[in-house]
């Protein structure tokens, strides 16, 4: 997912997207845990997108906090 698309959606959408991922990695866990997995590039993927997400978070919640 790209930072552009990121930021154009709303805290709730962001917040929702955040939890899809983090199941994601969860399940992605359990598949390398089983011997299912096969694709390494996925983990990393997943892992940026949430770095993404909480950082476009925490420039809201920062700059909110700013202006208070």
């Amino acid at each position: 997912m790209k930072i552009d698309e990121i930021r154009g959606k709303n805290g709730e959408q962001l917040r929702e997207e955040l939890h899809a991922l983090r199941r994601e990695q969860f399940n992605l866990r359990m598949q390398r845990g089983t011997g299912q997995f096969a694709r390494n590039d996925q983990f990393s993927r997943v892992r940026k997108s949430i770095a993404r997400i909480k950082t476009v978070l925490n420039e809201r919640t920062r700059r909110i906090n700013a202006d208070v």
